[in-house]
């Protein structure tokens, strides 16, 4: 499909009050496929969304509640995993920074925790890096913290990083230590 028409504009005149209810002005009514051009429009200019693609055959997540109990065997069990991203991510980071592959996308593992204690390890989407600081927006659906959500902006330190990896378009994936492992990691 040419740009052009992609783009296509019906525009109509109509008669509008002001919310003040004197006098009137004009209204543009734009119908047609103005909506998807500027959705277009605005990928192109602003890059890519919040929301990365995964691939159709990306592995998928397995959340697991655990007891106080539980989570501290956790820790000790991702203890050497958690070591091994933490030197590896500076690489990783600098690939990010110098741009990576088409279809490719980073994300960031990291805890959330709620004001009542509660936490909830999730995916960041990473969307930039200065120093220490790494801005993305939460790419899990949470289910146990209720002071985020999915999509929202979060800038964490690199030292709360637990984890991270690149995804690419095939659904392979680079990095994601700590995540292979809790595919097969039973509390």
């Amino acid at each position: 499909m040419r740009l052009a028409t992609f783009l296509s504009v019906t525009v109509r005149r109509l008669p509008a009050r002001t919310m003040s209810g004197s006098g009137t002005r004009t209204v543009y009514r734009v119908a047609g496929r103005l909506l998807p051009g500027l959705l277009l429009l605005a990928l192109l200019l602003l890059g890519p969304p919040a929301f990365a693609q995964l691939a159709s055959n990306a592995p998928a997540d397995q959340p697991k509640n655990l007891q106080a109990r539980q989570a501290e065997k956790l820790d000790l069990a991702i203890a050497p995993l958690v070591k091994i991203a933490r030197e590896s991510y500076p690489a990783a980071r600098d690939r990010f920074l110098l741009g990576l592959p088409k279809g490719e996308s980073m994300f960031v593992t990291t805890r959330l925790r709620d004001p009542n204690g509660k936490w909830e390890q999730s995916f960041v989407r990473v969307q930039s890096i200065a120093g220490a600081r790494i801005t993305g927006v939460i790419a899990s659906r949470l289910q146990l913290v209720t002071s985020f959500r999915q999509g929202q902006a979060y800038s964490l330190d690199d030292s709360e990083l637990i984890d991270w990896l690149i995804t690419k378009p095939d659904g392979s994936e680079e990095g994601n230590y700590v995540g292979k492992f809790l595919d097969t990691y039973t509390p």
